[in-house]
């Protein structure tokens, strides 16, 4: 019995150190007037991968942004995603998903409305799984300043 407790409790430690280990980092580059590409970076830990914003049907979480809402930033377009994407066949899932593994960088435009200082701000949910195994989906919140 001491066993089975033991092997639990570590089994739930070590998949809290792997959702721990993504990390998340942000910036914002001004492209022109009022207008800024905000970068987030998602780096995660072989041999675990990260879902693309654009998976479709019954299959594992995909990447999404929310973003606060702010009356002096207005968003234009969509959030773009770019890295080694590769596109697999998931038994564990019967389907075909997409994934980065390593890293991947998301960009989103944003204009700014006058000249004040603000923040963009928001989360994103996200799921990583390895070959045979998934943690549960996890929400991150970000802030960046413009």
């Amino acid at each position: 019995m001491k066993r089975v407790l033991f092997m639990f409790i570590l089994s739930f430690l070590t998949i809290g150190a792997f959702a721990q280990s993504v990390s998340w980092k942000t910036s914002a580059v001004k492209k022109g007037a009022g207008v800024y590409e905000v970068t987030i970076v998602a780096t995660v830990p072989s041999p675990w991968h990260i879902y693309s914003q654009n998976l479709k049907g019954d299959g594992p979480v995909p990447t999404k942004f929310t973003f606060t809402k702010n009356p002096l930033v207005t968003l234009t377009g969509k959030t773009l995603e770019k890295g080694k994407m590769q596109t697999v066949h998931d038994k564990n899932f019967g389907m075909d998903v997409k994934y980065y593994a390593g890293s991947v960088t998301f960009t989103q435009l944003v204009k700014v409305k006058g000249n004040a200082g603000t923040n963009l701000s928001g989360t994103v949910d996200y799921m990583i799984c390895n070959d045979h195994e998934c943690l549960p989906p996890s929400k991150e919140s970000f802030s960046v300043k413009l």
